[in-house]
């Protein structure tokens, strides 16, 4: 019987080979309904538009129409089952200037591109470090693994006239370099994907790629000259090249033509020079009641200086020693305000602004190995002692060890002891090779753009005890024994 011949021991050994038949059944089955699935992914849908505009259902009162939200895409580029499917997608070549090939797929625009390899340690924040014109010409890695899981928002712009979400007009970087693209996304300001926009945007972008080892091979080796390359098929003909970003005059590539005024009408009246300044910087400003008329970054100072109530150096891309005219036309306003023949006013510097500031003192700048470029930097207020955690973007330190006198170094990098920002002993003028306002990172220095404020009211206060005093005031120390310190 059936049963006597399952549980007969001769009939046993047949069972593993049928059921290994059976498998690779199921295992061809199953393999043809996903080249299926594949293929139908693939078909174009056709348009939707036509049941839109059908659709019965719909409130088209104008209060309902101007409140119902803007459509999101229902599709998006690379979309499968996810990072596993690379087979599916066009591959790209990183190329390192040390003879390393990365392989990784594509998810942004195809075309070749070179320019400088460097890291970011921030866990989130994509739009607005894509969007920091610091990172020009650059090939951004992401340390952090997972990118793009939370879409990319519209293109919005404030009360102030500037970009609500991101802190350009545009993507800045040369080339974004990931770990594992999430190609599904979910946030409720999400509008489309990281892939959608970097595409928009014409910017390439990897994923696949190993980051740990170039974020290895960067700290031991520094950054690196690189570039992408794709198969002929969509790319130029023209193979491409290493290049050395930084003998460009990356800051004129990002500063605006013309003056523009921002916070029209308000109470203090400030000069900004734009290097390449960060949209949450200017935001920053107007909020504490200040006009900013900014002005391209080779534009005199000096003359523009009457009616203004101080001086802001922005932040930007590139070596400071690219953009001596600017360090001239700063020079020229100091050396003015300390003859007496224009009124002392103060002068404040955020990122690249430290840098320009110190030269135009008399100081020099070098190339750090690295860079410091993340959302976590601890800094050193030399004047308390206080430690403030800070978010940064620079390739770039000033040696503050040849500021001449009544010149002093005010902040210092905990990590690699580099210098993190300036001050005059005598006069307001001060800066913050980090960024304090915070887009993305923590605020904790914000306090420096309520410094500034306070010192356009009264410019011969002295500014030494605010500096030092910082933004909170240290609470008594409790009779604590044991502390639990948790950390990623």
């Amino acid at each position: 019987s059936p049963r006597r011949s399952r549980q007969s021991p001769k009939s046993a050994a047949p069972l593993p080979l049928a059921r290994l038949k059976m498998g690779a059944t199921r295992l061809r089955i199953a393999a043809a309904l996903l080249v299926g699935y594949v293929a139908a992914w693939r078909t174009p849908l056709p348009p939707r538009t036509a049941v839109v505009a059908t659709t019965a259902t719909r409130c088209m009162h104008p209060r309902c129409v101007a409140e119902t939200p803007a459509a999101r895409p229902e599709a998006f580029l690379g979309s499968t089952f996810g990072s596993n499917s690379a087979m599916f997608y066009r591959q790209g070549t990183l190329v390192l200037e040390d003879g390393t090939r990365l392989r990784g797929v594509s998810f942004g625009h195809e075309a070749s591109v070179s320019g400088e390899l460097v890291f970011t340690t921030g866990m989130v924040g994509y739009p607005e470090s894509l969007t920091d014109p610091s990172y020009r010409g650059q090939l951004l890695v992401m340390t952090y693994p997972i990118v793009g899981n939370y879409g990319v928002p519209e293109d919005a712009v404030d009360e102030y006239g500037l970009s609500k979400f991101f802190e350009s007009d545009s993507v800045h970087v040369a080339a974004l370099i990931v770990s594992d693209y999430s190609h599904h996304h979910s946030h409720w300001a999400s509008r489309r994907s990281l892939s959608q926009w970097l595409v928009e945007q014409r910017v390439p972008a990897l994923y696949g790629i190993d980051t740990r080892l170039l974020t290895k091979k960067i700290r031991a080796k520094g950054a690196l000259r690189a570039y992408i390359e794709f198969e002929p098929a969509v790319s130029s003909a023209v193979p491409p090249t290493f290049e050395d970003v930084n003998i460009r005059n990356l800051a004129a590539e990002v500063s605006l033509n013309e003056p523009r005024i921002y916070g029209a009408g308000n109470t203090f009246k400030i000069l900004a020079v734009d290097c390449g300044i960060k949209a949450n910087i200017i935001r920053s400003l107007v909020q504490r009641d200040c006009e900013v008329e900014l002005v391209p970054w080779d534009s005199p100072l000096l003359p523009l200086m009457g009616d203004k109530d101080g001086l802001f150096l922005s932040n930007g891309p590139g070596n400071p020693a690219k953009v001596s005219l600017t360090i001239s036309h700063i020079k020229e306003v100091m050396d003015a305000m300390e003859s007496g023949s224009v009124d002392v006013k103060p002068i404040f510097g955020i990122c690249l602004g430290n840098q320009l500031l110190g030269m135009a003192a008399g100081a020099t700048t070098y190339k750090l190995p690295f860079g410091n470029r993340g959302q976590n930097q601890p800094v050193i207020n030399l004047l308390s002692n206080s430690c403030y955690i800070t978010p940064q973007n620079h390739g770039y330190a000033l040696d503050a060890s040849q500021l001449p006198e009544k010149w002093a170094p005010l902040f210092t990098n905990k990590n690699d002891e580099s210098n993190e920002g300036i001050m005059h002993t005598t006069h307001p003028w001060f800066t913050a090779q980090f960024h304090p306002e915070a887009k993305s990172g923590p605020s904790d220095t914000s306090f420096l753009f309520d410094l500034f404020v306070d010192v356009m009211r009264a410019p011969t206060a002295p500014i030494r005890d605010a500096l030092a005093a910082g933004k909170y005031e240290a609470p008594e120390p409790l009779p604590l024994t044991k502390v639990l310190l948790l950390g990623s």
